[in-house]
């Protein structure tokens, strides 16, 4: 489908009712990220409570998600009506992208497909979500031919495993093993950055309510860093305080549990 002003971005997300938590969460990530990320690629963000023209709505939703050249899946809450409209468009291998809340995990099942995290309460990871929405626009445009989801893998893999030549069912038990690997690793990363992320929290609670010292800070910082916590770059925040001397042995000792 296309609108006057351009192609349409249809907006696949949980809404909510009027003056909700989910609605409100919902119009900021619509207003401050997709919106600005699409309309530079000429395309208009439109959302299933947006569309005015009379007539039964799922049929309306279920229309747009099936014909409009593009859309955005916001998959966090994991709302039955996303996953419903997500479902279909998998299955006609059409350019989807999809996002989720960057404090939930990937449901299993949709690991495997690239997926960005988003917190609008963050500047800085609005940003950058805003910017690896245009680059998966970029690459969509650029060669839609072969759109690859889950249920077009699974489709695949089951003619391979009737075809009657040997190699091509072979072949569909690696491509299994690799798909089911991809999805774990996915999984295991969100799951991961949820666990930094609430470490955080906790070690920020602690340091207010214990009124920890400069050096004390350094000690953890210098604790986390021998387990290897600090070498993913996605935790800089969790080490973003300035360089300080580290600890002699004997302040060691005293901070030791």
């Amino acid at each position: 489908m296309t609108e006057e002003n351009g192609k349409i971005c249809f907006v696949i997300a949980p809404i909510g009712n009027p003056e909700s938590e989910i609605r409100k969460r919902s119009d900021q990530i619509l207003r401050y990220i997709i919106s600005p990320a699409v309309e530079p690629r000429g395309y208009k963000a439109v959302r299933a409570d947006e569309l005015d023209k009379p007539g039964l709505i799922t049929s309306q939703v279920i229309q747009h998600v099936v014909e409009d050249p593009l859309v955005v899946a916001d998959l966090t809450g994991r709302n039955p009506n996303v996953f419903y409209e997500l479902a279909i468009r998998h299955a006609i291998r059409k350019p989807i992208i999809q996002i989720i809340s960057r404090d939930e995990n990937i449901p299993f099942d949709v690991a495997g497909t690239r997926t960005i995290f988003v917190d609008h309460h963050d500047l800085d990871n609005v940003a950058s979500a805003k910017a690896s929405i245009s680059e998966q626009i970029d690459a969509l445009e650029k060669d839609s031919s072969y759109m690859e989801t889950p249920i077009s893998v699974s489709l695949d893999l089951q003619r391979l495993r009737q075809s009657d030549d040997p190699e091509q069912r072979t072949s569909a038990d690696v491509i299994s093993a690799l798909s089911n690997l991809t999805k774990e690793v996915m999984a295991s990363r969100a799951e991961s950055r949820k666990f930094m992320r609430d470490l955080e929290k906790l070690q920020g609670t602690l340091m207010r309510n214990l009124n920890i010292s400069n050096r004390e800070r350094e000690y953890f910082k210098h604790q986390r860093h021998r387990i290897g916590l600090n070498e993913d770059p996605t935790l800089e925040r969790f080490t973003r305080d300035s360089v300080r001397p580290p600890l002699d042995n004997t302040a060691e000792d005293e901070l030791r549990w």
